[in-house]
């Protein structure tokens, strides 16, 4: 008898929540999408020590929003798996590298794309420091580069077609988190 194997394709689901982040459900990731359900999200800004911040390029063949840039890490914590967990394993698995990351603060946010889709996200930032070269995936990224606040800022406000309709979203929330952080 021959062994072949079985391979199984998991659909990657998403964990629905309401505006105070109760579970209500899950949902397969692009079904949640097209019904502009909110859901669990989280994003990750990894600075240098020069104080720049990581960008990364999403890879051409992404479902939505190929080629744009965005925040150096963002992604979806899966059923039974915390936030910060999430930003870690997705760190590895888009950049490949590791590093220790302070929450931030969260808050929720809503997009729509052209294709149809909508992120409605309840989105958990992290802040981490890395002064490494990042091991690109593929599949996940095309390019990463490192850009000061101010340029980044100059850039998003002269040419905002070359970024993630969520990062912008994400960037001037993270400005007014730091003004906040300022003031005390």
């Amino acid at each position: 008898m021959e062994n072949n194997p079985t391979f199984v394709v998991m659909e990657e689901m998403v964990v629905l929540v309401n505006p105070e982040d109760q579970v209500v459900g899950l949902m397969e990731k692009q079904q949640a999408h097209i019904a502009g359900l909110l859901h669990r999200a989280f994003s990750v800004f990894i600075f240098n020590k020069k104080g720049e911040l990581m960008l990364q390029q999403r890879a051409a063949d992404k479902y939505h929003s190929p080629g744009l840039w965005t925040n150096t890490c963002c992604s979806h914590p899966r059923e039974n798996e915390t936030y910060e967990e999430a930003a870690h394993r997705r760190l590895q698995e888009e950049m490949g590298f590791d590093t220790a990351l302070t929450y931030a603060f969260n808050f929720i946010y809503k997009a729509q794309f052209d294709n149809g889709l909508t992120e409605h996200e309840l989105d958990h930032v992290f802040i981490g420091y890395y002064d490494g070269e990042p091991t690109l995936n593929p599949e996940e990224v095309m390019d990463y580069r490192w850009i000061t606040l101010e340029d980044l800022a100059m850039e998003m406000k002269q040419s905002p077609e070359r970024f993630t309709a969520w990062f912008k979203i994400i960037f001037e929330q993270y400005v007014s988190y730091l003004h906040k952080k300022d003031e005390q």
